[in-house]
């Protein structure tokens, strides 16, 4: 059996690792050039943590329509879309939550910023104790895109943060240009939200899913091969912080404004795409118990680990591939 020579780059992005995998290995140059321009477009469309981003820019308008770029109205769709499929459950109006909570600068500058102690896998035990007065979040609604146009309000004192969607998006957006243009297969892992596109290597994509895309080889999780669309992980345990006394994640249940609690510490998902996989892994957190069901029903294949590390899973994920496989 032929074997695909597979080149591969990875690089610092977004305060994460980002991974390409390309189909021949004087690929992974190009691909890298493509996906840094489509990644700087992003980060100056939507980072929380420049001044100068058109994020920043519409958040400090106090309500003033502004002109966006098409890919920062294109981001902003996605995430209003997002808010759309999942009643308001991934809601990209949680920029206000997340300032209270301290998460006013890249992640890494945070006070003990990391994973969870192991003391608590879940990383929840402290978000279920009360944050003060936090309140729901303004609503997906409070946000008015006119998409034609490129423009954009905030009202009802709206914030954004775009998290939730614009990582997973980017890969999406990176997998495409970069298929297109080299003619051939490509993986891209951006922190773990993971977007193929073009001809897949014979037998696909082999992707390590766990709690944390960076842990070792030896981390508990599964393996599992893709050939199209997109895979994404959300979970407690990974990015958190210490707020006050207590340790923080930042998955923000827009109904209390808060770090949502969950029976769930970790949920992946493959959809259609990237950003599709994202947002439902990330209502999933959210939703708790329903999430099996809900998943279900809309037919995406999941894998749901709970705080003890067992799991569940919905609409056909695989089970356990061997890891000496072929």
């Amino acid at each position: 059996m032929s074997t695909e020579v597979i080149g591969r780059d990875a690089f610092e992005v977004f305060g994460t690792t980002a991974v390409l995998l390309v189909t021949g290995h004087r690929a992974a140059g190009p691909a890298r050039a493509i996906a840094a321009e489509a990644l700087a477009r992003v980060d100056a469309a939507c980072s929380r943590f420049r001044p100068d981003s058109e994020l920043s820019r519409l958040n400090a308008a106090g309500g003033a329509p502004l002109v966006v770029s098409q890919t920062f109205a294109d981001l902003l769709a996605a995430a209003l879309r997002a808010a759309q499929l999942t009643g308001g459950d991934v809601d990209p109006t949680c920029g206000g939550a997340l300032m209270a909570l301290g998460y006013d600068r890249d992640f890494a500058d945070l006070p003990g910023a990391g994973p969870a102690p192991t003391a608590d896998p879940a990383g929840t035990a402290d978000a279920a104790r009360p944050l003060g007065t936090v309140g729901p979040v303004p609503g997906w609604r409070c946000v008015h895109l006119d998409h034609r146009s490129r423009r954009v309000a905030l009202t009802g004192g709206a914030q954004l943060d775009l998290g939730a969607t614009a990582k997973a998006w980017a890969a999406d957006r990176c997998a495409e240009q970069i298929a297109a243009a080299l003619s051939g297969g490509v993986l891209v892992s951006l922190g773990g939200d993971v977007a193929v596109a073009g001809p897949p290597p014979p037998g696909g994509w082999r992707v390590k899913v766990t709690d944390d895309h960076a842990a070792p080889d030896s981390a508990p999780g599964q393996t599992v091969t893709i050939t199209s669309g997109g895979l994404a992980t959300s979970s407690t345990t990974v990015r958190t912080w210490a707020h006050g006394d207590q340790r923080v994640h930042h998955i923000i249940n827009p109904a209390t404004g808060a770090p949502t609690t969950s029976c769930w510490r970790t949920v992946s998902v493959a959809a259609g795409s990237c950003t599709d996989a994202n947002t439902a892994s990330t209502a999933a957190i959210i939703r708790g118990a329903a999430a099996p069901g809900w998943l279900h029903q809309l037919g995406l294949p999941a894998r749901l680990v709970r705080d003890d590390g067992t799991t569940v899973t919905t609409a056909g994920w695989p089970g356990d591939i061997d890891p000496g496989a072929a």
